[in-house]
């Protein structure tokens, strides 16, 4: 069975810089895989570049999304297809109530009753948010703008999900909150695919890690045997 997303020799150019080195990498349907490495690795433009929010033309290589080519879409049309990300930082509207944040992240869909359930399944899996369901996005802590933005791609239905460093600026326990709700997403169905800078809880909780260093993959391999690999311990974890 062909991987939900694939990437064949990827590449990225900010005009003359060269940011990312042919890439490749797969994601089956169902996988929680994780790309890891410092900042500056390429991980970003990597996942941004997926969701058609990079500049089509510093793309090079093939993407390929149920086995369909998508580099150089747009951001819309590539989120028709159920690619979904939740950018770093948020990005969340301030001026917006919780509930308004939601429901621009269903604005391709036109199935009310589908909406409402997805409405709802959110705020039984962030309860945070229905507390706030009235309240301005921009008056939320850093936690709860984070689950706001998982929230809001969850409502566009995605078959996959992007997350862009999901951990970031946030305390331990909301982190240790966020993540598993995000491998309940994961274990329900949804395929998931996210960058993050926190190596030790992304391999403790993908399946499958992608090691970027300066544009390029250096190593992949199960999350099990990343976590035992010394040089990764050393490098990303800190041993």
């Amino acid at each position: 069975m062909a991987p939900i997303l694939e990437l064949i020799d990827f590449h990225y150019y900010y005009g003359n810089i060269h940011s990312v080195k042919g890439v490749n990498l797969h994601v089956d349907a169902g996988e929680m895989v994780t790309l890891i490495g410092a900042n500056g690795a390429g991980k970003t433009t990597t996942l941004q570049t997926i969701s058609g929010l990079t500049n089509s033309s510093g793309v090079r290589g093939k993407i390929l999304f149920n086995g369909k080519e998508i580099q150089g879409l747009r951001g819309n049309k590539v989120a028709s297809f159920g690619v979904i990300q939740a950018l770093e930082g948020r990005r969340i509207f301030a001026k917006l109530s919780v509930e308004e944040n939601l429901m621009v992240g269903a604005y391709l869909r036109n199935d009310k009753k589908g909406i409402k359930d997805d409405l709802n399944d959110v705020f039984r899996r962030f309860p945070r948010l229905l507390e706030r369901r009235t309240q301005l996005g921009g008056t939320l802590s850093g936690g709860e703008q984070q689950m706001l933005a998982i929230g809001r791609a969850l409502l566009g239905r995605p078959k996959i999900l992007l997350l862009d460093e999901p951990s970031l600026g946030l305390a331990p326990l909301i982190v240790k909150e966020i993540f598993k709700v995000v491998k309940d997403i994961n274990r329900e169905g949804t395929t998931v695919l996210f960058v993050e800078q926190n190596s030790k809880i992304a391999l403790s909780t993908a399946g499958r890690g992608y090691v970027m260093q300066t544009g390029e993959v250096v190593i992949h391999d199960t999350c099990q045997n990343l976590l035992a690999n010394e040089d990764i311990k050393k490098a990303y974890l800190g041993a």
